[in-house]
């Protein structure tokens, strides 16, 4: 019986629908974490009668046919890449991308990542690294006796040390942007790498067209809305129970027929 597949198809997207929602609200509290979307299509059509082709020679073209549609199935799950909420922090490394841009980073290869977690800090050398270690690039040393670190809203770095006046100026940070943010593979520890459906990074200053600013003493909260992944886990939680019932109630026509033919 059809039944019995296609609602299993629609139970396995149900279960991915609400994998999806708890890894979102797993990460309600991680900085800059971009929340996720389950997004399905259609499976393909039995095709028991073509509609616009005549049934028999001199007849009319059937006005509508009979196609019987065979499940779902799963197409994407789509990061949402939508500003989250700046919060402020007072950490004197913590830096917040308030628009678009990606803060660059150095990988563990060499190669460059892309994150919007600037939770930021210094390592040994003095070297403005991430959570994980990774250096900023561009570089930004911040150098020994230093009393105050401020950054503007266009990414440049200036560093007051013990028994100067004015401060250094130390470097100036830049975005990457990005043509389809979608599409950009998530590594985990907050970080991206480009892939051929993101595009090539386009690099910019923050506060030109095109880029956001950069708060300093803030970081940007992760835009998962509770409520809202509440409500999509209560409305996957049904749609599983529904395709069970179907299941159950299609499995109990099968024993009815069975039943009869004994």
């Amino acid at each position: 019986m059809r039944a019995l597949a296609i609602a299993a198809t629609g139970m396995s997207a149900q279960q991915l629908n609400v994998e999806v929602i708890a890894n979102n609200i797993a990460n309600i509290n991680t900085t800059s974490y971009k929340r996720a979307r389950a997004e399905f299509t259609d499976l393909f059509y039995q095709i028991d009668r073509m509609q616009g082709v005549p049934n028999r020679v001199g007849e009319g073209a059937v006005p509508e046919g009979a196609k019987l549609g065979l499940g779902v199935r799963s197409a994407a799950v789509r990061k949402l890449h939508l500003q989250g909420a700046l919060t402020q922090t007072g950490n004197p490394y913590d830096l917040a991308v308030n628009g678009r841009g990606w803060f660059q980073v150095v990988g563990p290869n060499g190669e460059t990542l892309y994150t919007r977690a600037g939770a930021f800090n210094t390592n040994a050398d003095g070297q403005l690294v991430t959570a994980d270690g990774y250096n900023v690039d561009p570089a930004i040393l911040i150098p020994q006796g230093t009393v105050e670190v401020t950054v503007n809203e266009s990414g440049q770095v200036f560093a007051k040390l013990d028994g100067e006046i004015t401060p250094r100026e130390l470097g100036r940070l830049t975005l990457a942007n990005f043509a389809n943010e979608a599409g950009l593979d998530p590594l985990g520890s907050n970080l991206y790498k480009e892939t051929l459906s993101s595009g090539v990074p386009v690099v910019g200053v923050p506060g030109d067209p095109g880029f956001g600013k950069i708060y300093h003493h803030y970081l940007e909260s992760s835009n998962v809305d509770p409520v809202k992944e509440i409500t999509e886990l209560i409305s996957a939680q049904r749609s599983y129970e529904m395709n069970s019932k179907v299941i159950t109630a299609a499995d109990e026509m099968a024993q009815t027929v069975s039943k009869g033919l004994r």
